[in-house]
């Protein structure tokens, strides 16, 4: 007999029966009153699978064509269903983007009984990773082992790629080793994750593993090597994997891995070879192009780029939303309004401005970027479905303007409506609230337990958010808690966590950490130095910051800027070793610029050093500055050394000039 979920009463079923027992005289020639019930029983329940089967079907149509409603709409009209009813369903709200109603409709099926199947459990998984739901994503992952489904390859690949999307890449790799026997599918997938985390480390000792396994790649696997090689900006591991693609033939057989060599070299700045690759591209397609327009204005060359994009489309060839995206994001960057407007006209040319939540994120984001905040919020509120990116476009666009307040009301609304949030959305409220009048350690802490209560407190993006709100607040005990809770902090979080010691005057433990960074193999930029050298700075540590600022070439590969000398020059002023700040001003781009010298000539009369300070003034006055405070630094030192003339001249230019100087305010938190 047939067993009946607990979801379906037998009342429920009774019409199907009568029809399906009415059925009988005409469908098939008549039954024996003879015959066994179990006959009758067995008849009874293929016809009644017979009615499922057609509904899914029916169901699978809907959502191919993109008609969710009728779809839900036929399931609801469902006595019983299925395993495979629930998996169309799932499956169409997760390829149409709307994950966060599949979760609930998963849930319905477990309670009511229904047995999950691997394409179950690959889709649900699959939904946990793309939104990030890390939580849930172990919760099912205990079913997947309670139910027996462990060494199913479809679910253990499913597996990996969650735990590699949450950054867990020891529970995939450990996950990875326990399968018997692996197929190419499930190496592409490590790989990828590896990709996506920028380890190009992990993914050379991958590429030797398969060859000592005997795994042949593929197309796509070569593709991940030298998406890994543009993240790393590594020339040489990429040359040898040209050498061996082109050998192997992949390049004229294979699009994708032609495309993954115009983005490498792009990625590294070798425009002359990215043409190259272009241009050996036996039958360029649609992605070539659009990979050589991306690469122009990626280096901001946007006329070639708009070249590019016209013969393009002479050839026939139709713009990528990545070509339109990369065009408007130079807008952006470039504060160009009128080549923006232009785009976007061609957007709404081409329909793309309803089809792509990147395109509409990215016209959002160039107008708040180039100062017209009505037009983001005209965009955005043209939008037919507001989608969180383009929340977080907006609310970024309001930041950008300074529109501190609104940032705080759109974060309102996201919660109220139940949109979802992401890192994006708490680390760009967070820095909403630091700049408003209203910032206080409470506001940061309701916040960090909304980030919680979101399943979001391990993301990195609202960890760095968090170290510097708490830092900024004085509490770097609580910054240190939020770093000790990250299970994989990355360069940025490090340096968040630097610059907060730095903050609060602890320069060694700063260092520390710097120290720490380097040891776990991550490579310091120019920001994570300046923040070490600040906390020296603040300590007074001469010794350890000149060791600091002589591992900024050694150790992330470029010069000092003007930052870096900057604040060594102000840690040596500070100690008193006038001589060999000047020195270094001198070696520094420029020889130094008005904050150097401005720091040298405040030093100099703190320490008394008439001779060095005449220099330092003498310098001042020839850069012809706007800057009230900087005439007045020159005025005081020359009248404490007795020349009231020169002291008088100086201010008597400064006040010829209407320099006036704006009076500091200060705002402090009562308890």
């Amino acid at each position: 007999m047939i067993n009946l979920s607990p979801k379906f009463s037998c009342a429920k079923w009774l019409p199907i029966l009568r029809t399906i027992v009415t059925s009988i005289p005409k469908c098939f020639t008549p039954i024996d009153q003879s015959c066994p019930p179990l006959v009758l029983d067995s008849y009874l329940e293929g016809s009644i699978i017979d009615a499922v089967y057609f509904k899914n079907r029916e169901i699978d149509n809907f959502i191919k064509s993109g008609n969710l409603n009728s779809a839900f709409r036929s399931f609801n009209e469902m006595t019983m269903c299925d395993v495979v009813t629930y998996n169309l369903l799932i499956s169409g709200l997760h390829r149409y983007g709307l994950s966060e109603q599949a979760l609930p409709l998963y849930a319905e099926m477990v309670f009511h009984g229904i047995k999950e199947s691997g394409s179950t459990f690959s889709s649900v998984l699959g939904i946990c990773g793309d939104g990030g739901f890390l939580r849930e994503g172990i919760q099912v992952h205990c079913r997947v082992v309670g139910l027996g489904f462990s060494l199913n390859l479809f679910v253990r690949g499913s597996l990996i790629n969650l735990y590699m999307q949450m950054g867990y890449h020891d529970v995939a790799l450990k996950l990875f080793d326990e399968l018997p026997e692996r197929n190419l599918a499930i190496w592409n997938l490590v790989l990828r994750g590896f990709c996506k985390l920028g380890r190009l480390d992990e993914l050379l000792r991958f590429h030797a593993r398969m060859e000592l396994e005997g795994v042949e790649p593929n197309g796509l696997t070569y593709c991940y090597f030298l998406r890994g090689c543009s993240i790393e900006r590594s020339l040489h591991a990429g040359k040898k994997l040209q050498c061996l693609v082109v050998k192997l033939g992949l390049v004229d057989a294979n699009i994708y891995v032609a495309n993954a060599l115009v983005d490498f070299y792009s990625a590294l700045g070798f425009l002359v070879d990215a043409r190259k690759s272009f241009e050996a591209i036996p039958v360029e397609d649609v992605i070539s192009w659009n990979s050589l327009v991306a690469v122009y204005t990626d280096c901001d060359l946007v006329s070639d780029a708009l070249e590019l994009l016209t013969c393009m489309q002479l050839w026939g060839k139709r713009p990528s939303i990545r070509s339109l995206v990369g065009i408007l994001n130079f807008s952006s960057r470039n504060e160009n309004i009128s080549l923006g407007k232009q785009i976007h006209c061609c957007v709404l040319k081409l329909g793309f401005d309803n089809d792509s939540v990147h395109i509409q994120s990215a016209l959002i984001d160039m107008y708040g970027k180039c100062g017209e905040v009505e037009s983001s919020v005209d965009v955005f509120e043209s939008l037919p479905k507001r989608t969180l990116e383009c929340y977080n476009s907006l609310m970024t666009s309001l930041l950008y303007c300074c529109a501190i307040e609104a940032v705080v009301e759109i974060f309102s609304l996201i919660v109220d409506e139940g949109v979802g949030l992401d890192g994006v959305t708490f680390s760009t409220t967070m820095k909403a609230l630091l700049m408003s009048a209203s910032a206080s350690l409470v506001s940061c802490q309701l916040l960090h337990c909304l980030a919680i209560k979101s399943g979001l407190e391990l993301d990195s993006a609202v960890g760095c958010s968090l170290i510097d709100a708490y830092s900024k607040c004085g509490h770097v005990v609580l910054s240190w808690q939020v770093f000790k809770g990250l299970h994989s902090p990355n360069a940025i979080c490090f340096t968040s966590m630097i610059n907060g010691y730095a903050r609060n005057g602890m320069g060694r433990e700063g260092l520390e950490m710097l120290q720490a960074m380097i040891n776990k193999g991550l490579k310091p930029d120019n920001v994570t130095f300046l923040c070490a050298l600040t906390g020296c700075n603040h300590e007074g540590l001469v010794e350890e910051g000149r060791l600091v600022l002589d591992s900024v070439k050694s150790l992330s590969g470029v010069h000092p800027d003007r930052q870096h000398f900057s604040c060594m020059i102000d840690l040596l002023c500070r100690a008193g070793l006038l001589y060999e700040a000047e020195d270094l001003l001198q070696q520094s781009p420029g020889k130094g610029d008005c904050v150097m010298w401005t720091s040298l000539l405040r030093s100099c009369r703190v320490h008394k050093n008439e001779v060095i300070g005449r220099r330092a003034a003498r310098v001042l006055m020839e850069f012809d500055l706007e800057d009230p405070g900087v005439w007045l630094q020159a005025s005081n030192f020359y009248s404490e050394i007795g020349e009231f003339d020169t002291s008088n001249q100086i201010r008597e230019v400064a006040v010829a000039r209407k320099m006036t100087r704006e009076i500091g305010r200060s705002l402090i938190e009562l308890k």
